[in-house]
């Protein structure tokens, strides 16, 4: 589900902006190290810290797209070159800011203690991390499936100019997009944080299984996503659990597979 969370809002912003924000893993460590602070440092609740690391991301990528991206409509590589750099200035802002030492992962007290599930104990949080999982897929299913705004959403994927050409302000949803985004990436890394402290790199890691998602699953859906967050991540845990040699080359192995037999991903928007 942390997978599914961040990819989605890459996947997004790349069917519909054509902007392929390699940052967004930075903004998952920015929100991680954020909601460290406010529930470690300064005292303050898991739940005020959730939504302060959330919006602190979406913040920050507003400002990239606003101040940068949004002059490199379709021109990729210049993108990847500036969202890599944007990569180094966060981390090494993160340095400067919380130090180079990793950090235990941290969840709410409520969360804590373990579940019994079929005869096994399952920690509450996780369950929590589905659960809330679950309930943002419906609900980004249903906006962009079932809204004005979806519609849009979803007829800029298709023929940007087209869309605009009809009257409809595009740059305005643009920059709505992308705000929501980020804010998806700051919500995956406060979640996250509940499995993996947070530490100074952590951005790109988590950006190499959402690439590697994002390429299983399918550009621009949600499903696609869904379902390829949950077979990389199952593929990768078993692979550590199994063959512990192998594990860096399981995900790499299956998404080969996948792609020789559905070179679009398992379930690319409009199949």
């Amino acid at each position: 589900m942390v997978l599914f969370l961040l990819t989605i809002g890459l996947s997004i912003t790349l069917g519909l902006m054509g902007i392929l924000n390699l940052a967004h893993g930075a903004l998952f460590m920015v929100a991680s190290f954020v909601g460290w602070m406010l529930v470690t440092q300064l005292g303050y609740s898991y739940w005020l810290a959730l939504l302060a690391g959330t919006i602190a991301a979406g913040l920050v990528g507003l400002a990239i797209q606003q101040g940068f991206l949004r002059y490199l409509y379709k021109l990729i590589n210049e993108q990847v070159l500036l969202t890599i750099g944007f990569i180094y200035i966060l981390m090494n802002l993160s340095l400067w800011i919380w130090g180079g030492r990793a950090r235990l992962p941290y969840h709410a007290s409520i969360l804590s203690g373990s579940f019994p599930i079929v005869g096994w104990e399952y920690p509450v949080h996780r369950i929590f991390t589905i659960g809330i999982g679950l309930i943002l897929v419906f609900g980004l299913w249903w906006l962009l499936e079932k809204t004005r705004l979806g519609a849009i959403v979803r007829a800029g994927m298709d023929d940007k100019e087209m869309t605009a050409g009809l009257g409809i302000n595009f740059g305005r949803i643009t920059y709505l997009v992308f705000f929501l985004s980020s804010l998806m990436a700051g919500f995956a890394g406060v979640i996250g944080a509940q499995m993996m402290g947070p530490r100074i790199g952590m951005g790109w890691d988590i950006l190499l299984f959402a690439l590697i998602v994002l390429v299983v699953g399918g550009m621009g859906s949600i499903q696609g996503a869904l379902v390829g967050a949950i077979v990389i991540g199952l593929v990768d845990s078993f692979g550590r659990a199994l063959f512990p040699e192998l594990a860096m080359f399981t995900m790499y192995l299956t998404m080969i597979i996948i792609l020789l037999v559905k070179p679009a991903g398992l379930m690319p928007r409009g199949a």
